[in-house]
C-alpha cells in the first residue's frame, strides 16, 4: 500500500528522527505548521498501513518507522519501472541518463557503480 504525499512528508521526518513524539514531529514542519489533529490522523493511517509503530509512555506515544527508507524507495522505484518502463530496468536507465542532463563526471560515476555491482554479482 502506497503512502500519500502528506504521509510521505511525515514519514521523511520520522525517518530523519528515527523515533519521535507528536511534538517532535510537529517541530519538523515549517510555519504554518499542520494541526495536531492532522498529524494524529496521518499517523493513525500510517500505523494501519503498517508503516509506523509506536510505544506508549503514559498518555503519550513515541512513533517509529516500521520500514526503512531504502526499502520504501526501492519498492517505489521498482513499481515505477514496472508501470512506466515495461518492467525493463535498461529502458529506465536509458531514459534516466538521457533525460536528466547528467554531467560527464556523474555518468562516469554511474558506470563505476554499475561495474562494481557486476563484479559483486559474479561472487
Amino acid at each position: 500500500m502506497k503512502l500519500s504525499k502528506t504521509e510521505e512528508q511525515l514519514m521523511q521526518h520520522l525517518w530523519k528522527l528515527e523515533k519521535a513524539f507528536m511534538k517532535d514531529l510537529l517541530e519538523q514542519y515549517e510555519d504554518p505548521k499542520p494541526a495536531t489533529t492532522t498529524i494524529a490522523t496521518l499517523l493513525k493511517r500510517m500505523t494501519d498501513k503498517g508503516y509506523v509503530g509506536y510505544k506508549t509512555h503514559g498518555k503519550s506515544r513515541e512513533y517509529y518507522p516500521l520500514i526503512r527508507k531504502a526499502d520504501y524507495f526501492s519498492k517505489h522505484l521498482n513499481g515505477l519501472i514496472k508501470n512506466f518502463f515495461n518492467d525493463s530496468a535498461s529502458q529506465f536507465a536509458s531514459f534516466f541518463t538521457k533525460e536528466t542532463n547528467l554531467s560527464e563526471a556523474e555518468l562516469k560515476e554511474l558506470r563505476s557503480i554499475i561495474d562494481q555491482q557486476i563484479e559483486s554479482n559474479k561472487k
